[in-house]
């Protein structure tokens, strides 16, 4: 699996679509405001004078209603900041930047109605926002023209399936699994592990030199609390159940087991001394603070459940087939790819199934890590 080309959040406005089914995501943006604030008043307040012109990055910012929900926080934080101290509002150089597959068409329609609000609301016109398509695993920005950088649900997808367990590997090392389970071998753990390594230090690296001396990085994703990757924890749950409704696609005769064993999800959700190890290591930041919150999975419902029909009739979706299209609006790129889009309705019907007799049994929270860093002297 090319990660690069295929993997990215369902595009459109349609009914499985990432724009309408990203409820969960905007509440983890939500969650980490304070941290923002926090960071985007270090760098105001810092400098002996406001900069007359910040660089600004979201890197992983998909598309649909949360895209510009950072930006505009920012802008706000900042405008706030300035009318405080009676200095002008600075330039603001913004870059939305993600995966070439990114619905960035959907961005650029926003954009006119955005700028028009911030002039009527801030009476600024000095904001200019541009798409910046590629891997934020290498370099994308300048040599020290960002001031600030943020990522959100975007850093637990890996640059690529970890080395021996692509889907032209030799042998099978975890059969009828999708991700890191209980009975997965050490080989399979220890491969993702280093992947993840891996790319978070290609990403740190990345930003060190394109961020000035003294800038700000708040990076918030998918983690785990127990040192244990094997403990069923955050997300990784739901990587057992669509491994499970799949099974039972095999058991209809609409999928083969060989295609279930030769996929292995880019994903890995560390724990909190992961991310400091590895930062520590880089050498480029110094760690201000990390810090973990769950979520629950029924926070992707938002308070209308209700979703309308192509027939006009009011459908009321049970919790499990609406975490079902949550998670459906962020994977079924990959998911496709590999499976075909056949399979792709009857697979997340029996996926949400399964999510409602989970969540029957048991309260199911995502754990969400959130990194605040600073660019070193």
């Amino acid at each position: 699996m090319e990660v690069m080309q295929v993997l990215h959040m369902n595009n459109g406005e349609g009914e499985t679509s990432y724009a309408k089914n990203s409820n969960i995501q905007r509440k983890i943006i939500s969650e980490t405001n304070s941290r923002l604030k926090e960071a985007i008043l270090n760098i105001m307040c810092n400098n002996k004078e406001v900069p007359e012109s910040i660089g600004i990055a979201d890197l992983g910012c998909s598309s649909g209603p949360n895209t510009l929900m950072v930006v505009t926080e920012i802008i706000n934080i900042i405008y706030a900041t300035c009318r405080k101290s009676g200095s002008s509002f600075p330039e603001l150089r913004i870059s939305l930047n993600d995966l070439p597959g990114n619905d960035f068409n959907y961005i650029f329609r926003s954009l006119p109605a955005f700028f028009q609000k911030v002039k009527e609301e801030k009476g600024a016109e000095n904001c200019y926002v541009v798409g910046v398509p590629g891997s934020f695993y290498g370099r994308i920005f300048p040599r020290k023209s960002l001031h600030f950088v943020h990522s959100s649900s975007s850093l637990h997808w890996l640059s690529q399936v970890p080395v021996g367990l692509a889907t032209n590997a030799r042998t099978t090392l975890n059969k009828g699994k999708l991700y890191i389970s209980q009975t997965s071998p050490s080989d399979v753990i220890n491969a993702y592990v280093s992947q993840f390594q891996n790319d978070f230090s290609s990403f740190l690296r990345s930003r060190s030199p394109e961020m000035v001396t003294g800038g700000r990085m708040l990076l918030s994703l998918m983690g785990r609390s127990s040192i244990d990757p094997t403990i069923e924890d955050g997300c990784y749950y739901q990587w057992e159940l669509l491994a499970h409704a799949l099974s039972t696609l095999v058991s209809k005769g609409l999928v083969e087991d060989e295609k279930i064993d030769s996929f292995n999800a880019p994903y890995y959700a560390p724990c909190p001394e992961e991310l400091k190890i590895a930062v520590e290591k880089e050498g480029s930041f110094i760690v201000n603070r990390i810090e973990a919150f769950e979520i629950g999975w029924d926070a992707s419902v938002s308070s209308n459940s209700l979703t309308q029909c192509e027939d006009k009739k009011i459908l009321l979706l049970s919790m499990g087939q609406q975490v079902a299209k949550t998670i459906r609006a962020v994977v079924e790129s990959m998911v496709e790819n590999h499976f075909g889009n056949e399979i792709m309705d009857d697979l997340f019907s029996v996926y949400g199934d399964l999510v409602d007799d989970y969540l029957y049994k048991k309260r199911a929270v995502y754990v969400n890590l959130v990194v605040s860093l600073t660019r070193k002297d």
